[in-house]
């Protein structure tokens, strides 16, 4: 069936999210390895995409590894430079479908302070029809209760979702749930998935 409503999820979707690669410019590979062996940033990452506080968070772990002072403030004061650049094709696509009618939500695993960051820098992320923050619902991707959030408020069938994520797990959850789905490794292949669902043409996809 053509689907009636769009799912994006933001990181690398709408926008790259590599930390590893910001904190290799900033301190170099072989220090930044030392730091992600030490520290588990990506779990502390989930725990703000929970709802915990990105500030407070922050500053607990710093007391907490006090030798990564330093590297746990880059993690807090340059956040949005590891949450760059946009991806300006999958941003089209968006305003595309919008432009057409078809209502656009956005799924995502993000902290509450984190999006406030985001949200002035990334003026699409107001764009949409509905969003669907996991700092705010507190539960996070691949979990089945976000995606039931989802189904219960929306008002569309899961089978009318079509759902755009770059992590595998996330997609699958989804399609076990009735979901389309697609999994995205970059914005061309995402356009040819909207081009052949019916959503746009191949003009409208550029």
């Amino acid at each position: 069936m053509t689907p009636e409503a769009v799912v994006f999820d933001i990181g690398n979707v709408l926008i790259e999210w590599q930390p590893e690669r910001h904190f290799d410019k900033v301190i170099g590979e072989e220090r930044r390895k030392e730091l992600f062996a030490a520290v588990d940033l990506h779990a502390m990452n989930d725990q703000v995409d929970r709802g915990a506080n990105f500030h407070e968070l922050l500053a607990s772990m710093a007391d907490q590894h006090p030798e990564w002072r330093e590297e746990l403030g880059i993690w807090h004061d340059q956040w949005i430079e590891m949450a760059s650049p946009e991806i300006p094709h999958s941003v089209r696509l968006l305003r595309a479908l919008r432009a057409k009618g078809v209502p656009v939500f956005a799924l995502t695993n993000f902290g509450v302070q984190t999006f406030e960051i985001a949200e002035p820098v990334y003026p699409f992320l107001t764009e949409f029809d509905k969003r669907y923050i996991s700092g705010h619902m507190q539960v996070i991707k691949p979990e089945a209760r976000i995606y039931e959030m989802v189904e219960d408020d929306c008002g569309v069938a899961p089978a009318g979702l079509l759902f755009a994520d770059d992590r595998t797990d996330n997609i699958e959850m989804a399609a076990s749930r009735g979901w389309q789905t697609h999994l995205f490794t970059g914005p061309q292949g995402w356009a040819d998935c909207l081009v052949a669902k019916g959503l746009l043409t191949e003009e409208e996809a550029v």
